[in-house]
């Protein structure tokens, strides 16, 4: 992360036109593409994937390889636990003034069946969300300086599953 950021962060905005993007953690995730992607590897010899990418070895216990393929995991997964964060987090995480709490939620990806903790999309309301749900990977601005939207990846709720909503808005009872 930068740590010369000052500027509030804007609260999960997307980036703003005419400045540059750039990821607050480089190399965790991509732009590039269809659409975001962690960027992770996963062991040619007993599959196992790691993320953030691992770059020695296999972590396994009982494989030895040294041999670890770049590849970007799934782009959506289901909510295996979450909770909402109402402290502060210390530097060098920049946040908003005054500070809002967050969501973050552990995502299951079945593919690689492989756990990735992250923050909720901004305007995801914790109390509608059940494990289970179904969550898709997007990019938001964590926070600006006058050059640049530095930018992190966060889980938004697709509707599918136990009853988030993937728009945000509330619906009318008839």
């Amino acid at each position: 992360m930068n740590d010369q950021a000052t500027a509030p962060a804007t609260g999960g905005s997307p980036p703003a036109a005419g400045k540059q993007t750039l990821p607050a953690v480089e190399g965790w995730f991509t732009l590039d593409g269809d659409g975001p992607a962690l960027l992770a590897t996963r062991c040619r010899a007993c599959g196992t994937y790691y993320f953030p990418a691992q770059r020695m070895l296999c972590r396994h216990p009982s494989c030895s390889s040294r041999e670890l393929d770049d590849v970007e995991l799934s782009r959506t997964g289901t909510i295996w636990s979450f909770t909402d964060n109402r402290y502060q987090p210390p530097p060098p995480y920049v946040s908003a003034e005054p500070f809002e709490p967050f969501g973050i939620a552990a995502v299951e990806l079945a593919a690689e069946k492989l756990v990735v903790l992250g923050q909720l999309a901004a305007g995801t309301d914790v109390s509608s969300l059940h494990a289970g749900d179904e969550v898709e990977l997007v990019v938001e601005v964590l926070y600006s300086d006058d050059d640049a939207d530095y930018t992190v990846w966060r889980w938004r709720p697709t509707g599918a599953g136990g009853g988030a909503n993937a728009s945000n808005t509330t619906q009318e009872a008839n």
